[in-house]
């Protein structure tokens, strides 16, 4: 899959491999972030807070985003979303109307993506090192090596964390204590500099 943050990625490669059924694109911004406002009414908490302008830490999840709250969100992603066709135009050297056509969030698969040249080529790894050979010089016999995370679920330490306020709220303290201890520990090995950049498969109701 090459699809979001990693197009991004991948458009760092001077020739971009694919496999047929790969999915790519997904050329788009997207921020979610959870509104628990209703719920916390109905536990009886009320989330207060002291801070020097309207917009700091704004939306939080505890009250009801304000207008002025979604309209810098929004130029963010707007910002972002320019940032991220700009990039794309450059490195595909597409026209307007074809980097219109790619930019609407979708995903493609590979195959489709070679036609609308958001790919250079259809294969595997054998494809890949057969191009570095043939154009860089480089021996096909070179060792690679595969990289995967050593766990998994990490990329939610936000989420523990808002779980373990709303236990505490609710009385179960133990429950809140062991969550946050998670949390911690998932948020020392997940800090990220700037925007996260992902693929998400199901967005909606």
């Amino acid at each position: 899959m090459a699809a979001s943050g990693a197009y991004i990625a991948a458009m760092g490669a001077d020739h971009i491999v694919a496999r047929r059924n790969s999915l790519v694109g997904s050329i788009g911004v997207i921020f979610q972030f959870p509104n628990v406002t209703d719920l916390l009414k109905n536990v009886g908490v009320k989330m207060e807070d002291i801070k020097s302008s309207p917009l700091k830490a704004a939306p939080n999840g505890y009250e009801p985003t304000s207008p002025e709250a979604r309209a810098a969100i929004n130029a963010l992603v707007v910002d972002s979303y320019d940032w991220f066709k700009g990039l794309v135009a450059e490195r595909r050297a597409l026209s307007d109307a074809k980097l219109a056509a790619v930019t609407d969030g979708r995903v493609f698969t590979g195959h489709q993506g070679l036609e609308l040249q958001l790919v250079d080529e259809l294969g595997d790894e054998r494809t890949a090192r057969a191009w570095l050979s043939r154009e860089k010089g480089v021996p096909e016999s070179l060792r690679t090596r595969t990289w995967s995370s050593k766990t998994v679920g990490d990329e939610f330490g936000w989420l523990r964390g808002s779980a373990s306020w709303l236990l505490s709220a609710v009385g179960l303290q133990e429950a809140a204590q062991l969550v946050s201890r998670i949390a911690r520990g998932a948020l020392e090995r997940t800090q990220l500099d700037g925007l996260l950049a992902l693929w998400h498969p199901q967005i909606g109701s």
